[in-house]
């Protein structure tokens, strides 16, 4: 009798023992699936955040040509600063001669030579030098950094030889210059404020084009500083000099600006302003543009509070090569601090900028089976062995983030199209009438920087969202077209236009 009470004891701890089993493994399972809903919703309030239907990208375009309008208008009138230039004329072809370019962008400067025999088919462009910036310059001082761009034009043109065509001529040099400037004429400009990460306070308001000549002088050679050059125009002059239908140039790169060929009677702030061209080249800054129509974060919100210019640059912080990789990380940083789908939080997802953007394209774009490149950039960033569907959810966030990015720098082409009369709607206060509206001309767009050449996603979903804005009758006639160093080999034709 015992026994089988024994027996049927140890049955019952049985039940209990793999009912209990049962239930914690249920349990875990609930739990688990409580932590992926817990991520699947933070990816949905992320897309209803960045969501971007084309009324929306419309509402924005009206009030991008609106604010250009305003900063035309008067000094400080828009949040775009609408500089002008005083480039009037563009190469046209018949340029002959040597010229150089250097150009101090946000991750690079390069320096590059162009020889031109005096028709469009003649351009050879030469030793092209494509260097990082040494991040240490992005917070030195004036001296250091001018004395460093001097030193690396000296090597430059020390392996010319004795063979150079230009050996024993004074060089003349574009010095295009990817910051907002305050030009005072072609060849002189002070520093309005650094952007992309530079820092060098006591360089603001100074003449950018003199401090490089002085350091040029103080080397010993013997090169002028002819046009001091944004790398949007530097991007329009190539443009042009390819196709006379170019009016409007794009650069998404580390940052991000626009440049456009405006009628000069249309610069109210300059009133009296005559060229003999009836046009000047006006320099957006358009990474200042603000509209409350803009699809706003909470990731926005912290990147831009936490960055070295709060409260400024907003749209460029939205679709700029520097922001992206940090709004893709700060999204994944809160889905593993509320999930453990990530595995234990890694210390690398909280430093600002460890993600770069051509990771996440890597990542975007990753077309293996496993998601390997994925696999690969988390576990750089400290996140390993994680499940094919967490490295699904990556990419989707990629795309979410990028997608916005891509129609939002549509958007802001469709708004300076809409202000100079060339989205199809006649433009703004352009009192045209309706034939004349009607008749639409053929627009290139001139478009150059890493973000939109190396990110084929990107580029993708701003031509996508482009038509979608104009619509199909009118976007047949506008011409988006990839220009590879435009901001450097224009800048030097500028040089050249001015000369001949």
């Amino acid at each position: 009798m015992g026994g089988k009470v024994a027996v049927a004891i140890a049955a019952a701890a049985a039940v209990l023992l793999s009912c209990s089993v049962a239930a914690v493994m249920v349990g875990r399972r609930i739990k688990s699936r409580s932590k992926w809903r817990g991520v699947v919703e933070i990816l949905k309030e992320l897309e209803e955040a960045c969501d971007t239907p084309v009324g929306r990208l419309r509402q924005l375009v009206d009030a991008m040509a609106v604010e250009m309008h305003a900063g035309l208008a008067s000094e400080g009138g828009s949040k775009l600063k609408m500089l002008l230039t005083f480039f009037h004329h563009l190469p046209n072809g018949t340029e002959k001669g040597t010229y150089y370019a250097l150009h101090l962008g946000g991750t690079y400067f390069r320096i590059l030579r162009v020889h031109l025999g005096g028709e469009r088919s003649y351009l050879d462009v030469q030793d092209v030098e494509r260097h990082p910036i040494p991040s240490h310059l992005m917070n030195s001082t004036s001296e250091v950094l001018f004395n460093f761009l001097a030193f690396s034009l000296e090597r430059f043109i020390e392996k010319e030889g004795n063979g150079s065509s230009s050996q024993g001529v004074k060089r003349e040099l574009a010095f295009t210059f990817s910051f907002p400037l305050k030009h005072s004429s072609i060849s002189s400009g002070v520093l309005i404020k650094w952007t992309k990460g530079f820092e060098i306070s006591e360089m603001v308001g100074k003449d950018v084009a003199e401090c490089l000549q002085g350091a040029l002088n103080r080397r010993g050679l013997d090169m002028h500083v002819a046009a001091l050059v944004n790398d949007t125009v530097g991007a329009l002059s190539l443009g042009y000099y390819h196709d006379p239908d170019t009016v409007v140039a794009v650069v998404f790169g580390t940052g991000s600006n626009a440049c456009y060929l405006e009628r000069t009677d249309a610069i109210i702030k300059s009133q009296g302003l005559l060229t003999t061209s009836g046009n000047m080249v006006v320099n957006m800054e358009w990474g200042n543009f603000w509209s409350s129509h803009l699809p706003r974060t909470s990731y926005d919100i912290d990147l831009d509070a936490e960055s070295s210019n709060p409260n400024d640059t907003g749209f460029e912080k939205m679709i700029a090569g520097l922001y992206l990789g940090d709004i893709v990380r700060r999204v994944i940083l809160h889905m593993s601090q509320v999930s453990d789908i990530f595995g234990p939080t890694s210390s690398l997802l909280s430093e600002p900028y460890v993600l770069r953007t051509n990771s996440v394209s890597a990542m975007h774009e990753d077309d293996t089976h496993e998601l390997r490149e994925v696999a690969r950039i988390l576990k750089d960033l400290g996140v390993s062995e994680v499940p094919l569907k967490v490295r699904k959810l990556v990419v989707k966030i990629c795309d979410v983030v990028t997608r916005r990015a891509g129609r939002l720098a549509a958007a802001g082409i469709a708004g300076i199209l809409k202000k100079i009369g060339r989205d199809g709607s006649g433009g703004i206060t352009s009192g045209r009438s309706r034939s004349e509206v009607q008749m639409q001309k053929r627009t290139v767009v001139a478009v150059e920087g890493g973000l939109y050449m190396n990110y084929t996603m990107f580029r993708e979903y701003v031509e996508e969202a482009l038509v979608e804005i104009l619509g199909e009758e009118v976007s047949q006639y506008v011409v988006v077209k990839a220009m590879e160093d435009g901001s450097s080999i224009g800048s030097a034709l500028l040089v050249a236009s001015l000369q001949s």
